[in-house]
């Protein structure tokens, strides 16, 4: 071939080629994108509505039934999906892969616009698209320093983070934006005595109105006078809490009324909506979120720079400190580490089993170039496709290590074997190239084409994979291209055939390696002698291909396990969520964390790294927070010692008892998940009309599914109770309008006096905060008093709340979510980890949801069916068993397009089963030591296998047509003098993929928990296949041989006997 005579006769040029190759590869890697996990495209835009005050059925009645209405025919959407909650309504659109985002916004705009009406306080639609790879790279907390530590009340200090953390944060490149939790906004309060506010004849809104239309400045224009110009100004905006005192807010009786007559004005804090805390301190909570496409290693170090010179300048005086709670950039570095140690080991031994093989330190060398060549080139192709560096190409990148040398292994074993027939080297190194060159290029392209399909999958974990595709693609394909170049090149000028020198009759030394190499010779006579022997007796040869294939087949089936969807990745983060009985306050829900902290506090104090820490769970903890909300908590944890994180769960359930009445779900955090709460779930979406029914239902389904797997956990969403405490105020539209009240000024007088009501802006420090009208503390939550509470018509009268409206004490739900416009409750459920997800769907289908269909109670108007993690894993299941079918079909038709037959790669194809038998065998090997579930990461091993295990059969039988073809053999004799040659060619190869990934799945560290199913499903195959294809494939091709042979005389004897006829 013209390349390899270039490479031959051109080393220099060859050489200068690799240069550029590794030097762009270099600065490749500096530049590629560093990340958690790979980029999923998965098109969202969210609709969120706010109406200050509403009850989730009134936000569901009035404002997402109306969207739904209008968006239910929306072009391209696939899902819909909706949550009605106190004061706010929000909308989930989902659409397809590859839908334009711009596009789908401006749609949902003009279907927006289609809605008749709001309620008139009622804020207008926000519209906005969610990225699924958005999610903080780290979180901070702000605490007081533990010397001269800050003594105020941290809740204070919103404003203070809002205008320098933050801010700060967000400057630093590669940060998309920063959030944080905990404090209370700074706003201007006008605290009212609705008493003296009554006997004066003021009502709310006019007090609010006072308030706003007096806090303006009005532009008078310009005026010239002589050379100078003057501007008009009319100044009224407040400066201070003295001027909102001193205005008039209404005149009664020709006797003005100034709002210090009826209220007071002071600086102070919103009502906190959160409390965050750590190790039983109340803090504050700072996160920072990462650009896409930005590296996180070099963010997080941005973020940690800017952390140390805030604490250093700014912090300090104040007497805080700003911590890290979070890093996700830990476990990317572990797995880095973890990759780059088995790349290294790998590499080791895959070079020691070649120094075995050929005994020679040049040949090895040759060889060994074709590792770090194809790697760092593959950094080069990868940013060029525009794929990031992540735990999933990573672990492309290790697994590529053993399969880089493979064609380099057949190309110099070849060239070797020409160099021991006496040939000179050039003419060696060119004859032992261009004789390989069909079966190489076969191998890589089979090994290429199975991740065609895999690339072009469209769900989420088809997206995942596409980079270990990329990855594996690009590293095998520059090993071909090393193949034909390199290594003729450097055989052509380095080669050396083993020294048999000092080698004697039954000597055992190094050269022979101590005998070993007569005991491998001996093998190899003997697997020739074997297949021979086989090849002779038709009947032998049915038994081996029967026996084989339908034994592996049958093993296969009995090994394969039930199926995980993604594994959830050994992040050192817990992550729990505490669901009250309705109707907790703040304060309650803050309380609920004590019985936590009381536990884990000897964790949190003992000395890390001592015995006594050692000894704990986890080796102890660091880190723990607990985030209060009205309706619920969310807490999380971090082990000191990472791969100990699980040892903290059982911590955190046997305190679930501790708290009557709440339900506690904890986990460990999934890398691949969006939010801390997602990931191994099985969500039961019930769907139905009637609220009430449909609790009942989702009632009875959850507590069914939680005997079935009593170690599960579980949480509906939202809650089954319809106990949310609400004071409703009805009002008597009669007696109010006899009065002159209308609804809206009724509602604004309770607004503020339950919850403050926003009148108009204060310029505080320089920056804009809310000035609101507040009831006296006194007036505040007391229920029984409500409708006794002073309220002014327009018209000067003074009566209570309770003469026109009536206060009543009811239930009602803390929220309602609709899944197509239906109202819906979804049941997730966690199982126990040593149930995998598909029995614990089949265990729920079988035992509850078809049970109560079959009696009736589900079907019509009431529907259940799984959805979340368990849609997608039978989606994902059902995709890769396609492109497992797909992976056959296109390697068969590209290696008959090689042979230019279709008879020959139908023989090849056969080797499949042997694989497959391999993988789940290793798997189960590995499972005798440690859980490893068939995830669907493992379940790409399979894919992988089809194109990698054909490579040994290619050879087999490409070696012996080319001893039928150009040596003359007879079929028996060509088989076997193929397998004699291919013997050493094909377990080097095996051995060196087999021990270059065995470090991944050995090793444990971030990121072994993803390698290890993959790993040993690939290892498992490759060393079952090549063992027993070198029986398998010689049988059956000898026989297609024959039928082929027998055939043509049956038709030559036909064909003759028509001629005579």
């Amino acid at each position: 071939m013209k390349i390899i005579d270039s490479a031959v006769r051109f080393p220099v040029t060859t050489a200068v080629g690799v240069i550029f190759l590794v030097l762009f590869g270099v600065l490749a890697f500096v530049r590629i994108p560093v990340q958690l996990t790979p980029t999923v495209e998965e098109p969202e835009v969210n609709v969120t509505t706010f109406w200050p005050g509403a009850s989730p059925q009134e936000i569901e009645r009035e404002i997402i039934d109306e969207q739904e209405e209008q968006l239910k025919s929306l072009e391209g959407l696939l899902r819909m999906e909706s949550s009605s909650s106190d004061s706010s309504g929000t909308i989930n659109l989902t659409f397809p892969v590859g839908t334009e985002i711009d596009g789908a916004l401006l749609r949902v705009s003009n279907r927006l616009e289609q809605v008749p009406s709001y309620p008139e306080d009622a804020d207008k639609p926000v519209i906005a698209t969610t990225d699924p790879n958005e999610g903080a790279i780290g979180w901070w907390i702000l605490r007081p320093a533990e010397e001269n530590g800050f003594e105020g009340d941290i809740a204070t200090l919103y404003n203070f983070v809002d205008d320098t953390i933050k801010p700060a944060f967000e400057r630093v490149p590669g940060v998309g934006g920063s959030g944080f939790f905990g404090g209370r906004e700074r706003e201007l309060q006008v605290i009212v005595d609705p008493a003296k506010l009554a006997s004066r004849r003021v009502t709310f809104a006019q007090l609010s109105a006072a308030l706003e239309r007096e806090n303006r400045n009005f532009s008078g224009g310009d005026f010239d006078e002589g050379k100078r110009r003057y501007i008009v100004r009319t100044v009224g905006e407040y400066q201070s809490p003295e001027d909102v005192e001193d205005i008039v807010v209404a005149v009664r009786d020709d006797v003005p009324i100034y709002l210090r007559d009826v209220a007071e004005a002071r600086l102070g804090y919103r009502k906190d909506r959160a409390r965050v805390f750590q190790t039983g301190i109340q803090v504050i909570a700072v996160n920072a979120v990462r650009e896409t496409g930005s590296n996180v290693l070099d963010v997080m170090a941005g973020l940690k720079t800017t952390v140390a010179r805030l604490n250093e300048e700014l912090l300090a005086p104040r007497g805080l400190v700003l911590t890290q709670a979070y890093d996700e950039t830990e476990y990317v570095e572990g797995a880095i580490d973890l990759v780059r140690q088995s790349l290294l080991i790998g590499g080791i031994l895959a070079v020691l089993i070649l120094l075995l093989f050929l005994r020679s330190a040049s040949s090895t060398l040759v060889i060994a170039t074709a590792i770090p060549i194809s790697i760092v080139g593959t950094f080069l192709l990868m940013a060029s496709l525009g794929r990031t560096l992540n735990v999933v190409s990573l672990a492309g990148l290790a697994f590529a290590v053993g399969m880089v040398v493979d064609n380099s292994i057949v190309v110099l074993e070849n060239i070797y074997r020409h160099r021991q027939m006496g040939k000179p080297l050039f003419a060696a190194a060119h004859d032992g190239a261009a004789e390989v060159w069909g079966a190489v290029l076969a191998s890589t392209l089979t090994t290429v084409a199975v991740f065609v399909p895999v690339i072009f999958i469209q769900e989420e974990a088809g997206q995942l994979f596409g980079d270990i595709a990329v990855a594996i693609s690009c590293a095998v394909v520059l090993s071909l291209a090393v193949s034909m170049t390199v290594i003729p090149s450097l055989s052509a000028r380095i080669l050396r055939t083993a020294d048999t020198g000092g080698e004697s009759a039954g000597a055992k030394n190094a050269h022979n390696l101590w005998g070993l190499t007569e005991v491998a010779a001996r093998a190899n006579t003997f697997m020739e002698e074997l297949v021979y022997r086989i090849t002779g007796s038709t009947r032998l040869r049915l038994a081996v291909v029967v026996g084989l294939t339908v034994t592996a087949v049958g093993l296969s089936w009995l090994l394969m396990p039930k199926t995980e969807y993604l594994p959830i990745g050994n992040n050192n983060f817990l992550f729990g969520v505490v669901l009250p009985p309705p109707g907790y306050s703040l304060d309650e829900v803050s309380e609920l964390r004590a019985p936590y902290d009381a536990k884990l506090r000897p964790l949190w104090e003992s000395e890390p790294g001592s015995p006594e820490a050692l000894a704990q769970p986890g080796g102890g903890v660091s880190g723990f927070f607990y985030v209060a909300l009205n309706d619920r908590a969310f807490m999380g944890v971090r082990a000191r010692e990472p791969l100990r994180v699980r040892e903290l769960i059982p911590e955190f359930m046997e305190l679930s008892g501790q708290i009557p009445g709440s339900i506690v779900v904890v986990n460990q955090a999934s890398i691949f998940a969006r939010g801390f709460d997602e990931g191994r779930n099985l969500d039961i979406d019930v769907t139905g009309p009637d609220l009430e029914h449909l609790l009942g239902l989702g009632g009875e389904i959850f507590g069914r599914a939680m005997q079935l797997m009593p170690g599960a956990q579980g949480r509906p969403i939202p809650g089954l109770d319809l106990d949310n405490p609400e004071v409703r105020v009805v009002t008597h539209r009669r007696r109010a309008s006899e009065l002159g009240l209308s609804n809206r000024e009724l509602g604004f007088a309770v607004s503020a006096l339950v919850d403050g009501a926003k009148a108009s802006d204060y310029i505080h420090e320089g920056r804009e905060i809310d000035l609101r009208v507040l009831g006296r503390e006194a007036d505040l939550h007391r229920t029984h008093l409500l409708d006794q509470l002073p309220i002014a018509t327009p018209r000067g009268e003074l009566v209570t709340l309770g003469s026109v409206a009536d206060v009543v004490e009811m239930n009602g739900p803390t929220q309602i979510n609709h899944r197509e416009r239906l109202r819906a409750v979804t049941l997730r459920i966690t199982p126990e980890e040593d149930r995998p997800l598909e029995e614990a769907m089949e265990l729920v289908e079988a035992e509850i949801l078809e049970p109560m269909r079959g009696e009736g109670r589900l079907g019509g108007l009431y529907q259940a069916h799984l959805s979340g993690t368990a849609d997608k894993l039978t989606q994902t299941a059902n995709t890769l068993k396609w492109n497992f079918l797909l992976a056959l079909v296109i390697t068969y038709l590209l290696m008959a397009a090689l042979f230019e037959s279709f008879l020959y790669p139908f023989v090849i194809m056969f080797s499949v089963p042997l694989a497959a038998f391999g993988g789940f065998l290793g798997l189960a090997v590995t499972n005798l030591f440690v859980r490893q579930p068939l995830d669907v990461l493992t379940m790409l091993g399979f894919i992988i296998l089809v194109g990698t295990v054909v490579n040994n059969a290619i050879l087999v039988v490409h070696q012996s047509l080319n001893h039928m073809r150009e040596d003359g053999l007879a079929p028996r004799e060509a088989i076997r003098a193929a397998v004699g040659n291919r013997v050493r060619p094909i377990f080097m190869s095996v051995s060196t993929s087999v021990f270059g990934m065995l470090p991944l799945v050995l090793f444990p560290g971030a990121g072994s928990e993803l390698y290890r199913g993959l790993g040993s499903v690939v290892v498992g195959g490759l060393i079952v296949s090549t063992v027993f294809t070198l029986i398998l494939v010689p049988a059956l091709f000898s026989l297609v041989l024959d039928a082929r042979q027998a055939l043509g005389r049956r038709l030559g004897t036909v064909a003759a006997n028509g001629r005579t006829g």
